[in-house]
């Protein structure tokens, strides 16, 4: 009920029509997302790249993947290349935000998103598509640790359970490919979406 209830007052938000098909939920498929970004601090951080893959029935679509390099206001600082490996001489050559947001919105569509702690990347997405279509991602959200926490929930009621990325993976035996890479993880992300749903937790 509330879920509806906020669909239709990002609707009535939405400034730009053409991105009413957002709202247009896709039967059987879904888009696995991940974002680089400059900081971790959501209210700062600026984009640095952006990947999605659909997942459709049992197969995620590498072979049709989203990824885009997106150009800064300002250049990545030291700490923030350690994590993702991003220079300033990669980036400075990156697609215009805007550019970037209207192909990710075309590849997405009304498709539901799946990430882990996707919060975050909807944060700062949302910052930066608000001013250019009133509204951030209306997609319904699934994150991957809440899922992995209801599984082993379900397995070991009141143990406490272990939602960093390394372990989550390893127990459900999807391969860790490099973290901190867009695109790999959001292939990641998927495999284990796909490996929960295979027990029951889609």
């Amino acid at each position: 009920m509330l879920a509806a209830i906020r669909r239709r007052w990002l609707r009535e938000k939405l400034s730009d029509p053409r991105y009413a098909f957002l709202f247009d939920e896709v039967a059987g498929e879904l888009v696995s997302l991940d974002c680089e970004t400059t900081s971790l601090d959501a209210d700062r951080a600026e984009l640095l790249s952006i990947a999605a893959v659909k997942i459709v029935g049992h197969r995620v679509l590498t072979s049709s993947a989203f990824s885009v390099l997106v150009r800064p206001e300002r250049r990545p600082e030291a700490d923030s290349v350690k994590i993702h490996g991003l220079r300033p001489r990669d980036v400075e050559h990156g697609v215009a935000p805007a550019k970037a947001l209207a192909a990710l919105l075309d590849f997405v569509g009304g498709r539901p998103l799946v990430g882990y702690y996707l919060e975050y990347d909807l944060a700062v997405l949302g910052r930066y598509l608000r001013p250019l279509i009133g509204i951030g991602l209306p997609n319904r959200a699934i994150e991957i640790s809440a899922r992995y926490y209801d599984y082993k929930a379900r397995q070991h009621p009141g143990a406490h359970v272990d939602l960093s990325w390394a372990p989550l993976l390893a127990d459900l035996k999807v391969p860790a490919l490099a973290r901190h890479d867009a695109l790999n993880d959001a292939i990641t992300a998927a495999l284990a979406y796909q490996a929960l749903a295979a027990r029951g937790f889609g």
